[in-house]
């Protein structure tokens, strides 16, 4: 059975720009630290995995380790959490999400979403992706469960192996080089979908590599890299997907 495995953050939403960047900087404030990162600052923080990891690193300043404990970084990652929560309404989903998890599901394809994001924020933006009965069929495997966060393969090992699926059968879709690396790792396909922070990125793993998978009556999806049989036109479809599976020959 054909599977797709979805990472969450910059892939379901345009969430690290218009969500989590502004809900750090909300938690900072909140908690009297004198730290506030730009969009540039972000684009360095991203290069970490996990959320909570990436408020760690702000202890690698001794002038900030020598002001505030470390044991305080579970209170903080909770609070950014419930911030994050409250945005996911307004944040942008991306093109094409809905309508290719809404097909898959109906053509009886296994869908999942695998991320090392905390799973309240990860289910929160499933459900305002696709919508709460859509989002009610797609198991989520996401935050603490896995020791390592991506470029690891912890998360996608796990998910493959609960779900059963057949590593040749089963496509990710990322869009981070970090979320590349954790996917082919774990010896799964990987299509990429950029954004505004990975698009410079080398996805040199990815089987396909586009801006977004496309909806009818957008502008048509451009190529930005191609390893394998899938000839994409307007917009990607399962047919597209399905041949990412396959070798470069067709087989």
């Amino acid at each position: 059975m054909t599977a797709l495995i979805f990472d969450c953050d910059g892939v379901l939403a345009d969430t690290e720009r218009y969500g989590h960047l502004p809900a750090f900087n909300a938690t900072f404030a909140q908690f009297g630290l004198n730290v506030h990162w730009s969009e540039e600052e972000y684009g360095e923080k991203l290069k970490i995995g996990g959320g909570k990891e990436r408020m760690a690193s702000l202890f690698d300043d001794p002038s900030f380790a020598a002001a505030h404990r470390r044991d305080d970084l579970a209170l903080w990652h909770r609070t950014k959490t419930a911030i994050f929560q409250q945005l996911v309404g307004d944040l942008p989903p991306r093109p094409g999400i809905a309508r290719i998890i809404g097909e898959a599901l109906d053509q009886g394809w296994t869908v999942a979403v695998a991320s090392t994001s905390a799973e309240p924020s990860v289910r929160a933006v499933l459900q305002h992706a696709v919508g709460p009965r859509i989002a009610e069929r797609v198991p989520v495997f996401a935050g603490d469960i896995v020791p390592a966060k991506k470029p690891d393969p912890a998360i996608y090992e796990l998910t493959a192996s609960r779900l059963g699926l057949d590593k040749a059968d089963t496509l990710v879709i990322e869009d981070s080089r970090n979320g590349l690396l954790a996917a082919t790792r774990a010896g799964l396909r990987c299509l990429v979908t950029v954004n505004g922070y990975t698009e410079d990125e080398d996805f040199t793993e990815a089987v396909l590599v586009v801006p977004e998978l496309g909806d009818p009556g957008r502008p048509p999806v451009e190529v930005l890299a191609n390893r394998g049989p899938a000839r994409p036109g307007a917009y990607l479809t399962l047919d597209d997907l399905r041949a990412c599976l396959r070798d470069g020959d067709g087989r």
